[in-house]
């Protein structure tokens, strides 16, 4: 491409994208395809600056989303979540090891893919590689993996849900459960509706915890003693921003405004997330890997899906 001064045809392009994304035309699948198609088009032109910025402001922008949650809903969501989280998470981290030993993939790979699925997608598997010393490749195919299933999630749960007349409370545990990332859990929630939404939030955030005792797990289970855990402190500062709305009437007109804010935030980072994708991402991920991810994903969908449908109402 011919630069334009300092700044190239594809750099100006991708700026302007991300504007776009801020207006509400643009929905949060939207620009998850947008920024998938930029990636293999042009590439990323800020692949550093990418992958700093889509982690800041997915955090800022999960905060945000705490100022449009009540607390009272939030601890109902919770209770019904509790169970079915435990519940998933050692099932699908059962399940995974087993068709990875049955498959014949190599053990890193496979527990990384189990996290991703199990607890919060590429969070996930980001803090549990070091733990248990990955190499670039594994990341790399647990992250293909996990994230074009998670990407194929974004654009079907809505319509599944849907199609089985799914209420809000409904598909805000189903979207906390069985979609990986943080981001589209918000997204397709968001779509759904505002119930669904707060629900999804409430429950994924909490189900993302887990991913303390998961590194412990994962440390124990590779023998690496040397472990650092990251805690995702960011998840404290969301439930400090939903007891302020809650509590505090007098911030209503603010909340409302931070809230809006947030939401565009999340259709930013969708954005952000396709157009880190790159070509060589892709073509890591394997068949063996990503049938395990299909397994995992469609088993903790289904069962999850079933469940929800004859207990919650």
């Amino acid at each position: 491409m011919k630069p334009l001064g300092k700044i190239s045809f594809t750099h100006l392009i991708f700026i302007l994208l991300v504007i776009l994304c801020i207006f509400p035309f643009i929905t949060a699948p939207i620009a998850l395809a947008i920024g998938l198609a930029f990636a293999l088009i042009f590439g990323n032109p800020f692949p550093k600056f990418n992958s700093k910025a889509t982690g800041l402001l997915l955090r800022v922008s999960v905060v945000g989303l705490g100022f449009g949650i009540e607390a009272n809903k939030a601890l109902e969501a919770g209770t019904k979540g509790f169970l079915f989280t435990i519940v998933s998470i050692v099932g699908t981290l059962l399940l995974g090891y087993l068709v990875g030993k049955w498959a014949k993939i190599d053990t890193k790979t496979s527990h990384l893919i189990s996290c991703g699925t199990a607890i919060c997608g590429g969070s996930a598997i980001a803090a549990v590689a070091p733990v248990i010393k990955a190499n670039q490749h594994q990341i790399s195919v647990a992250l293909g993996t996990v994230f074009i299933l998670n990407a194929v999630a974004l654009f079907i749960f809505p319509v599944i849900g849907n199609y089985f007349h799914l209420s809000q409370t409904q598909f805000g545990l189903w979207a906390a459960i069985a979609i990986h990332d943080t981001s589209s859990v918000v997204g397709a929630a968001g779509k759904y509706g505002a119930e669904a939404l707060q629900i999804a939030t409430t429950v994924k955030l909490a189900r993302a915890l887990w991913v303390i005792p998961v590194v412990f797990f994962s440390a124990i289970l590779f023998k690496n003693k040397e472990s650092k855990i990251k805690i995702p402190y960011f998840i404290l500062l969301f439930f400090i921003a939903m007891l302020l709305n809650t509590y505090i009437p007098a911030i209503a007109p603010v909340s409302t405004i931070v809230n809006a804010i947030a939401k565009r935030g999340v259709v930013v980072v969708l954005f952000l997330i396709g157009s880190g994708l790159s070509k060589e991402a892709l073509q890591s991920v394997g068949v063996k890997p990503f049938f395990q991810g299909i397994i995992l994903w469609a088993a903790i969908a289904t069962a999850s899906l079933i469940t929800i449908m004859e207990t919650v109402s």
